[in-house]
């Protein structure tokens, strides 16, 4: 009997962290300033660095917003010269949070956020179909955080992360003529993340945080197979449906930030970040199915495991503010951000790219209300693809574009 190999490439992409997968929506203001974090002067901050929440002005501040996140990727095969091209639809991650200090040297918060999420849709009957057709992934982020104020000039915080993920995925399995989903709504992990906020100077502002990795559990996945002949459902121990369970641990990478903020003038300011992100823990991915023989693996067919040789990545941001008014505020940034790959492990699950993104957008103060909009254009660099684990050789390139709207609200 012939044997599937299922790739797990994609299921690394659930709640994949850096590089081209993981998009920096997580603040509409931050992202107007390259998504920069030593920003305290709401409840966004909570999200980039619990510790930020000390120094909020207003002892009750609430934050919700929500972007518009759209991107194409092209790839061409240099033997046939055809071109494919994905038909994404767009994304709409969003963020909400709100911080209390119910005492003067406490402050308490509650970030939500979908850092982790897209859809991918490649044509049916493209060159790379056995690898995916279409990968729709959603995550969300539920963060009880606590800061405390050690001195006027710095204080220390820390959260509790509690992840969910969702992974809804199609692909050919042409040799039976089929084709197989991937699916799993429930699966979920654990992390945490801690960090120091300085304000040693009324002018300057530092930020240093770390975020957990995270073993994301998948109990209780589906994979349902559809072929012409029932008899093929026999073969590969599946149900009268036709589907299988599966189980897998999906470990999410740890990430260190370091941000500062400096006041040049009354009016304007200067913003930059560096975030280093430990991708090697990507070394492989081990999918357990509970009868299907499809795997690799020769002491147990149920067993199918996938090198993945990541690699550590990191990322440079630059972002500005200029208040032209009391109440207007005009921001720009840019940042570039590695691939966590070389180009012999490029896979089109998840494809990720050297990018240059540059982002702006306006603030607007009406006392305790403020209203913020951003945008950002990347611009990805093409790359060569050969990888040779899975036949995959051509070169790829992408565009993406993204719109925010945050709103904020900061009574007393």
């Amino acid at each position: 009997m012939k044997k599937i190999l299922v790739s797990t490439a994609l299921l690394a992409g659930v709640l994949s962290y850096a590089g081209g997968f993981r998009v920096s929506l997580q603040g509409v203001k931050q992202l107007a300033m390259a998504h920069t974090s030593a920003h305290a002067e709401d409840a966004s901050v909570t999200f980039f660095n619990p510790a930020g929440m000390s120094f909020i002005p207003s002892k009750l501040s609430v934050v919700a917003g929500g972007f518009a996140a759209s991107n194409k990727v092209t790839f061409q095969n240099f033997n046939t010269l055809q071109s494919t091209e994905t038909d994404n639809p767009v994304g709409t991650p969003f963020y909400a949070a709100i911080t209390y200090r119910p005492i003067e040297k406490l402050t308490v918060g509650l970030s939500v956020t979908t850092p982790f999420g897209s859809t991918i849709k490649w044509p049916n009957d493209w060159e790379g179909k056995e690898m995916v057709q279409k990968l729709e992934l959603k995550s969300f982020y539920f963060q009880p955080m606590v800061s405390v104020k050690l001195a006027p000039w710095v204080s220390f915080g820390a959260s509790y992360i509690y992840a969910k993920g969702v992974v809804d995925w199609d692909k050919a399995v042409t040799q039976f003529g089929g084709q197989v989903n991937i699916n799993d709504k429930k699966a979920s992990g654990h992390g945490y993340g801690f960090g120091f906020y300085f304000r040693p100077d009324p002018k300057l502002d530092v930020s240093i945080a770390y975020r957990s990795a995270i073993d994301m559990k998948a109990k209780n996945g589906t994979a349902t197979f559809q072929f012409p002949s029932q008899s093929i459902y026999n073969q590969l121990k599946l149900n009268a449906a036709g589907q299988d369970g599966f189980s897998a641990t999906l470990p999410l990478v740890e990430e260190y930030t370091i941000g500062l903020t400096y006041k040049v003038t009354p009016k304007w300011q200067v913003s930059a970040d560096f975030n280093y992100h430990g991708w090697e823990r990507y070394s492989k991915l081990t999918l357990d199915f509970e009868n299907a023989p499809i795997g690799n693996n020769p002491s147990d067919p149920t067993i199918l495991t996938n090198p993945k040789n990541f690699k550590n990545s990191k990322t440079f941001r630059l972002g500005t503010q200029y208040a032209f008014t009391n109440m207007i505020y005009g921001r720009l940034g840019a940042y570039y951000d590695e691939a966590p790959y070389t180009t012999d492990n490029f896979i089109p699950e998840t494809p990720s790219y050297d990018t240059y993104v540059v982002t702006g957008g306006i603030g607007i103060k009406l006392k305790q209300f403020g209203v913020d909009i951003a945008g950002g254009y990347a611009m990805p660099q093409y790359r060569n693809v050969d990888n040779a684990n899975l036949g995959f050789y051509g070169q790829s390139k992408a565009t993406a574009f993204y719109l925010g709207l945050g709103l904020s609200y900061n009574p007393f």
